[in-house]
């Protein structure tokens, strides 16, 4: 009779473990579709390349590719061979002098060269030449895009400008591109790239990804890319990139970015340095271990983005670092090797007594302090140059100073650390009062001795009348981005658009040392490991059908190469899980309904539509620490929906 009984309980628990392994089996065995799958640039780049003639004839039946890479559409790619090595040289032809373009390639017998600076909707003249061969290829392109940003005037002074290009990267409407001295558009490409574009010392250009890492506008890492559009190394970074970097004298890379797994909660108070071959992050500079968080404030000041780091220079002679916190109107300067604080530039009203020292103390006539600044530099002469926005022009909220009343500026200082003096050798921009006020973003850039770019790059109007607020939370209803190249006293260059602008660079169309390749693209670095919620175990054995909530919530979820981005619209309080499931395993990652965490310029307060209707929320769940099938559930309110879909690390 004992011996039945146990014959029966084993049997019940059989027939219990069978049932939950059917449950288990069905519910994984509806996961058969597999997420959408985005391919990365340098994916598509792969395939591109893989296209392109392997067979190469001479120039008579050359090949040309316009915008090979797809993302730069006023490029083209000549490819050729000749029987004897050969230095071919390219002439694009412009409107005038200064807007026709040579370049000597080096020689070789297979050509690959690529010929920047087309005009728009155009049947470009391009002419080869190399001995007594004179090859003319006729190379059309499109129209503009129809949200193409053209500016509204240009000024310019040609008797003393050279042929370079103006390169701008936008803050609000617009694309990163370049104009020439006649204001038209040679260059630009289709990814969203902000921040900063400057050219590497091998020629390459180095821009921000077009991929976010968290809002507002902390990218993935940087690209190492030629004019073509042709990448050749992605840097991923845990913290993203924002506003700024710095090709140091050894190749690596100093850049902006942040600590989200700090738990400090605090942004754009991070500094890393990337080694440039392998994308590790080999030395880390934290702010919040130089100043004091309460100290300094500005009107813009907040909890979470206290400094708000927004450029970085390494000044090889002194061996430091200076950076540029606009919400504390100072631009610090701190030594290399031990992180410590040497110097800040500004106003030391509301700073502790600790931090005065650090202080310099004006000389000289007509000096001002500057006041949310960007684009802070050393110079060669030893010379601190800054773009000082003017925001309010006081610590003091009872003196602060009007955005109709106020101006920014291009402002140079000259630093005496042992005496501890600081002295205004320059200015540019406070004789334009209000018209170049700039309350965000903006540039200065030094060409040589009395040559200078100064960028106001973020003029804003609300009902006709200067903004003192960014144009995104200002509710603009006018943009304006002024330009001025500045010489010996005079203004030889001034081009004005009707949007935002973050940075300003003059470059020459070609580097010195152009040498196109097709070498395969690297992705270095990491994106680090997404924290899990929390981990349980357990099956899922009762879920709700997706498309019950997947189009009232206008849910989206894609995998790209590195990550799983879900996104969608929720009201504020919604309690929103993703969870990724395997072999009995729930990785539970919160999705904050929230536009407050790691959000620099903006504030957590809904609108009424915001409130009734819900804001649109992403999250990213780095592959890092994963790996294998995973189910997806998306749990709402309690509620856990099957998606019938998975996503394979």
């Amino acid at each position: 009779m004992k011996k039945k009984k146990i014959v029966i309980i084993i049997i019940v628990i059989i027939l219990i473990l069978v049932t939950l392994c059917l449950l288990v089996f069905n519910n994984m065995s509806t996961n058969s579709k597999e997420v959408k799958v985005v391919s990365s640039l340098i994916e598509k780049e792969s395939k591109l390349e893989d296209d392109f003639p392997t067979e190469l004839k001479d120039i008579d039946n050359a090949d040309v590719i316009v915008n090979p890479y797809e993302i730069s559409p006023l490029t083209a790619l000549i490819i050729f061979k000749t029987d004897e090595a050969v230095s071919p040289k390219v002439t694009i032809e412009g409107d005038d002098e200064l807007s026709t373009y040579e370049y000597t390639f080096d020689e070789g017998t297979e050509h690959y060269l690529p010929i920047y600076g087309l005009y728009p909707d155009r049947d470009n003249t391009v002419i080869v030449e190399y001995g007594d061969v004179r090859k003319e290829f006729t190379i059309t392109t499109e129209a503009l895009p129809d949200d193409f940003i053209l500016p509204t005037s240009v000024d310019a002074n040609k008797d003393e400008l050279s042929n370079d290009l103006y390169f701008f990267t936008p803050s609000s409407d617009g694309y990163t591109c370049a104009y020439d001295v006649n204001g038209d558009v040679r260059w630009y490409l289709t990814i969203n790239s902000i921040w900063e574009v400057n050219r590497l010392d091998n020629g390459h250009l180095m821009l921000s990804t077009e991929r976010l890492v968290n809002s507002p506008y902390y990218m993935t890492g940087l690209y190492e890319m030629d004019m073509l559009g042709k990448i050749y190394k992605e840097y991923s970074l845990p913290g993203g990139y924002h506003h700024d970097y710095y090709e140091m004298p050894n190749g690596n890379l100093l850049v902006a970015s942040d600590d989200f797994t700090s738990g400090e909660g605090t942004v754009e108070d991070y500094i890393v340095e990337l080694d440039r071959d392998t994308g590790e992050v080999v030395k880390t500079f934290d702010l919040k271990d130089i100043l004091n968080i309460e100290d300094g404030k500005s009107e813009n000041w907040t909890e979470y983005d206290w400094f708000h780091n927004n450029s970085v220079w390494y000044d090889e002679e002194t061996n430091s670092i200076t950076l540029s916190g606009r919400h504390q109107d100072a631009v610090i300067n701190i030594d290399y090797d031990s992180g410590d604080l040497n110097w800040i530039i500004g106003d030391s009203t509301n700073w502790s007594e600790e931090y005065q020292k650090y202080f310099f103390t004006p000389v000289g006539d007509d000096f001002e302090w500057q006041w949310s600044q960007h684009a802070a530099m050393i110079t060669p002469e030893g010379y601190v140059f800054i773009f000082d926005n003017g925001n309010n022009k006081s610590k003091n909220e009872d003196e602060y100073v009007s955005a109709e009343d106020s101006y920014s500026r291009g402002v140079m200082y000259k630093i005496d650390t042992d005496k501890m003096t600081i002295e205004q050798v320059f200015e540019y921009g406070k004789e334009r009062g209000s018209e170049f006020y700039s309350p965000y973003i903006s540039d200065v850039d030094y060409l040589e001795s009395e040559h200078y770019i100064i960028h106001s790059g973020g003029i804003v109007y609300v009902d006709g009348k200067n903004s003192n607020q960014p144009a995104g939370i200002s509710g603009a209803d006018r943009l304006v981005s002024d330009t001025v190249e500045y010489k010996d006293g005079e203004v030889i260059f001034e081009i004005v658009l009707p949007t935002n602008n973050y940075r300003v660079e003059k470059m020459s169309l070609y580097p010195k040392n152009e040498n196109f390749t097709l070498d395969k693209a690297e992705s270095i670095g990491s994106l680090g490991k997404t924290e899990v919620t929390s981990s349980e175990l357990g099956f899922i054995l009762n879920s709700k059908d997706f498309k019950d909530i997947e189009e009232e919530h206008n849910i989206s979820i894609t995998k790209e190469v590195d990550r799983l981005v879900f996104t969608g619209k929720f009201k504020r309080g919604t309690d929103v899980n993703v969870i990724l499931y395997k072999n009995g395993t729930k990785n539970i990652y919160n999705v904050p309904i929230s536009k407050k965490p790691y959000t620099a310029l903006c504030v957590d307060i809904f609108t009424e539509e915001e409130t009734k209707e819900g804001i649109s929320v992403t999250k990213y769940i780095n592959e890092d620490g994963l790996s294998g099938k995973y189910s997806i559930y998306v749990e709402v309110d309690g509620t856990i929906y099957n998606t019938n879909r998975y996503v394979e690390f």
